[in-house]
């Protein structure tokens, strides 16, 4: 039960992800959380702050696209996990990768996201995600382009092994997102984003963005993120114990072009990994882990 639980459980993304389940692409017995129905998950709050201004001259960064505004735009997602317990092999824990075509339209603060057909060299989740073809999720963002709520509404076909791939990748992609600062700002400028990413592990997520470059509405910024757990003790998930977490290193960088007026990035990517390892305090079992999530954005 411990390796099952840890292998779901530790992803720094994995929010909403099943809870006792090996994350295969054929178990279908992952409860994802939108079974049936539309789901929102309320996402943390973003808090972005100005180290450094930049270069005169600087502007407000608003994200404001008119009602009826459309996009299309593909994400990529792909989360590795190899995991060890005391001296056994390692193993496999990784989700299949995913490519996800989405039509973005956008009304007032709200985003509607429609899935195309989404592959991954997976067999059986690919045959898997044939019904999810046409699902619909949503976004809820501020001024600031901050992501305040995640709407996930799949087809009503689509089998729970898909629900929970589909999940797990628009939570990598929400966390993984930038918030903009309230100051103006110009090219050269430098601000830091806090956030609680919540899952397995509560995590504080500290995002440092860079403004290298500025064509009218489309910035390219330069991210770098390190994570670091708010506890060192984690309470397992079901009423399965508590592990003291010995070690935690993950961090990441990347770079996205994003266009004020558009609702998603218009190409990029954002790379997080590290290692992280757990001791369960009854058994002294010590548990490691090696995890890389990638986040991309583009044609």
């Amino acid at each position: 039960m411990l390796i099952m639980v840890l292998a779901v459980g530790l992803s720094a993304f994995g929010v909403g992800c099943s809870d006792g389940a090996e994350p295969s692409s054929d178990a279908e017995g992952t409860e994802p959380l939108g079974i049936g129905r539309e789901v929102t998950v309320p996402i943390a709050a973003a808090v972005a702050t100005v180290e450094s201004p930049g270069d005169e001259p600087r502007a407000a960064l608003r994200a404001g696209f008119p009602d009826g505004t459309v996009q299309e735009v593909t994400l990529r997602t792909d989360h590795r996990i190899q995991q060890q317990i005391n001296d056994q092999p390692p193993r496999d824990f990784s989700h299949p990768a995913l490519t996800i075509p989405l039509t973005a339209r956008t009304d007032d603060s709200d985003v509607d996201l429609t899935l195309g057909a989404i592959t991954t060299p997976d067999p059986a989740l690919s045959q898997a995600l044939t019904a999810a073809d046409g699902s619909h999720a949503g976004l809820d963002m501020s001024e600031l382009g901050a992501i305040t709520a995640l709407r996930l509404a799949p087809s009503p076909d689509t089998s729970n092994s898909a629900r929970a791939a589909i999940e797990q990748a628009f939570y990598q992609a929400v966390y993984q997102s930038i918030t903009f600062p309230d100051a103006p700002v110009g090219v050269g400028a430098v601000w830091t984003v806090r956030q609680e990413v919540t899952g397995g592990v509560a995590l504080d997520q500290v995002t440092t963005a860079t403004l290298t470059e500025r064509d009218g509405n489309r910035l390219t910024i330069d991210l770098t993120v390190a994570q670091t757990p708010k506890s060192r003790t984690w309470n397992l998930p079901n009423d399965a114990g508590t592990l003291h977490i010995e070690d935690y290193a993950m961090t990441g960088s990347g770079t996205i072009i994003v266009d004020l007026g558009l609702p998603l990035p218009v190409s990029g990517a954002i790379d997080i990994g590290g290692h992280q390892s757990y001791r369960d305090p009854r058994t002294d079992t010590l548990l490691r882990q090696t995890i890389s999530t990638r986040v991309s954005w583009g044609d």
